[in-house]
């Protein structure tokens, strides 16, 4: 596969008519002089005038759905759908990234590699074929100025991308995919001998290896193929050639971690799930529950 041939013919995404005007509103930010933090909100302070804290807010507005953060950037604070801290927070006490290769797989606007940045890998390369990703990415980038490499790739280009890496992350990415062996597998191909995977998805309790196939949507979402119990999820990882799998954590999805904010302009959490039984989604399955784990080489 010629990754850069695809990267010119997705280069010409940004030109998008909903894009396009987007990536003017960037390319209007003056550079400025900033200093930022790593905290559960990744926060970009500067010594600016008004009109420019009002440009920001005004290219942040226009950027709008924001579906992970926080970020704070001058005076502008994005309330993302999700409160994003909660997952890093619940994930980091398990990896050390000082010193390698890390990718997030799905990485959405660039949340979590913001907050990568602390533990000072020696590369960071984020994979989403989302130009509207990207511009957030972009806008955030533009005043941390860091060196995380953002492709407009998806997983399955991972095999073929031109390094391999350390430590994969891929977070709520496996149910979108109609063939879960296949997306592991690929992950596999992407890691060195001895990498490791965090990977989280959706679940249902249960001791058999079986999963959910929503004939529709799950949880109002349309691309939902599998939502496996467990015991499942460890067998498409060893069919995918993962050696050892490990659970680090199982958490049930809670309006403190999804919500409707100004900054989505649309449904969430609470309109997704059964009114009268919130155990349930409105289809009528188990409410949203995540498993979060590592596999190995």
């Amino acid at each position: 596969m010629n990754l850069n041939q695809l990267r010119s013919e997705r280069k010409k995404w940004l030109t998008w008519k909903n894009i396009a005007p987007l990536r003017q509103m960037l390319q209007a930010l003056p550079q400025i002089e900033t200093t930022y933090t790593l905290g559960d909100t990744v926060t970009i302070k500067a010594e600016c005038d008004t009109k420019t804290k009002e440009l920001v807010h005004e290219t942040a507005l226009a950027l709008r759905p924001w579906r992970k953060g926080p970020f704070q950037v001058l005076d502008t604070f994005i309330d993302s759908e999700w409160n994003s801290a909660l997952k890093y927070n619940l994930l980091e006490p398990y990896f050390d990234l000082k010193d390698k290769k890390v990718a997030d797989i799905g990485c959405n606007n660039g949340y979590y590699m913001f907050r990568m940045l602390s533990q000072n890998p020696k590369k960071i390369v984020g994979f989403d074929p989302s130009p509207l990703f990207l511009t957030q990415f972009d806008f955030i980038n533009h005043f941390v100025k860091s060196d995380i490499v953002y492709e407009l790739l998806g997983i399955e280009h991972l095999e073929f991308y031109e390094e391999k890496f350390d430590v994969l992350f891929c977070l709520g990415v496996l149910y979108h995919r109609s063939d879960p062996v296949s997306a592991l597998k690929s992950l596999k191909k992407g890691l060195v001998k001895g990498g490791e995977l965090y990977l989280d998805t959706f679940m249902i309790d249960g001791e058999e290896e079986v999963a959910l196939t929503p004939a529709k949507t799950y949880s109002k979402i349309p691309n939902i193929y599998f939502v496996p119990t467990i015991p499942a999820l460890k067998n498409w990882c060893h069919r995918a050639g993962f050696s050892d799998v490990e659970v680090l954590e199982v958490v049930k999805t809670t309006s403190e971690e999804q919500r409707k904010t100004e900054w989505i302009l649309g449904e969430s959490l609470e309109n997704f799930l059964d009114p009268d039984n919130p155990d349930l989604t409105v289809e009528g399955y188990p409410a949203p529950k995540r498993v979060y784990i590592r596999a190995t080489l």
